[in-house]
């Protein structure tokens, strides 16, 4: 690793955190500064593990803070941008404009620091293979297809995208974008799937599934995820960018991956509680090309299977973590959400 000195943005959530674990233990010579304005789904407990350690930092703040940015970047090696609303489904019943604040001029403001007072940085903006839209099978798009996102989420993120590489373009900065499929492992906030029906499965709750379950999605190990991005800090060209996958073969409809995880955690399939229709601005089926990245030396290290299993047990064996999470706004937002109770 080249670097020595990081800022992370957005590093006490699901993917963040796992990077930054993942970092410090790979680097003895690297120092990290966390930056994470701590909403809800940021989570200090997250880096419990690392937070006595002399090279982390934490500061609580938001990536929009001009002033604060301009500060942490004065010297720093390296920026990976994390921080982002996420979740499609509040981008889509809430109001969106928190996803262009936090996704497009928190990433403009990083930028602009940089620009002016750390040129040579280089900067990983991270995003996601939702910006290529709904993927018709067979197609898997690469890193040159045509842009077709489809929910205020998605597109804040292309515009994230975009607006990184036109840094790099203009200004002459030191950029790369990955942009990753659907992540699962430890550590995930329970409001998306995975998380979801695995603690729902555990507290014998009902497993909301949209549709019969019918559509595709490309399932990333968050720990191979951030194996890649080490390797995109290290091997990346400069204005590139790189999607991440793990190309499953075959694919698993979200019927299957439902399935999968109740025989884990040793469930009966009558949890499974069908919901008629599909959430707006989500898509059937995401799938990307990754020879791109896989060409510098990356692969996968677990298949599905295993996965969902180290997961499963993963959340078994960690209630402390995430029973706490299960209260106040998520049940709110859940109950409201899916007119199901997330009480057991």
């Amino acid at each position: 690793m080249a670097t020595r000195k990081v800022l992370v943005t957005g590093a006490c959530g699901f993917i963040g955190s796992c990077f930054v674990r993942t970092l410090l233990a790979r680097d003895p010579d690297v120092h990290v500064v966390n930056l994470d304005l701590l909403t809800y789904a940021g989570n200090p407990k997250n880096l419990a593990s690392v937070e006595g350690s002399s090279r982390y930092r934490f500061v609580r703040g938001d990536i929009r803070d001009e002033a604060l940015v301009t500060e942490l970047v004065g010297d720093v090696d390296c920026v990976v941008n994390f921080a982002a609303e996420s979740h499609v489904d509040r981008s889509t019943t809430e109001k969106a404009g928190a996803f262009i604040e936090t996704n497009v001029y928190g990433t403009f403001v990083l930028l602009e620091a940089l620009r002016l007072h750390r040129p040579t940085a280089r900067f990983l903006q991270i995003g996601t293979d939702e910006v290529y839209g709904d993927v018709e099978a067979p197609g898997f798009p690469d890193e040159h297809s045509l842009l077709e996102p489809s929910s205020p989420y998605s597109a804040s993120k292309a515009g994230a995208d975009n607006l990184a590489l036109a840094f790099s373009r203009t200004h002459g900065l030191d950029v790369i974008v990955s942009r990753c499929t659907n992540n699962y492992g430890p550590y995930q906030y329970p409001e998306k799937l995975i998380p979801l029906f695995i603690t729902n499965a555990l507290d014998e709750l009902e497993l909301p599934l949209y549709d019969g379950g019918t559509q595709i999605r490309d399932w990333l190990r968050v720990e191979d995820h951030c194996e890649a991005l080490l390797l995109l800090l290290d091997r990346a060209e400069t204005g590139e960018i790189y999607n991440i996958g793990a190309n499953q073969e075959p694919e698993r409809s979200n019927a299957e991956i439902t399935e999968m995880i109740l025989e884990c955690a040793g469930r009966s399939k009558s949890l499974i509680r069908p919901v008629t229709g599909l959430r707006p601005g989500h898509d059937q089926r995401y799938a990307v090309s990754t020879q791109k990245l896989r060409a510098l030396g990356w692969a996968p290290q677990a298949d599905i299977e295993e996965g969902i299993a180290r997961t499963v047990g993963w959340y078994a064996k960690n209630r402390s973590w995430w029973e706490p999470i299960k209260s106040g706004e998520y049940l709110e937002f859940y109950e409201r959400h899916y007119g199901l109770s997330a009480r057991r």
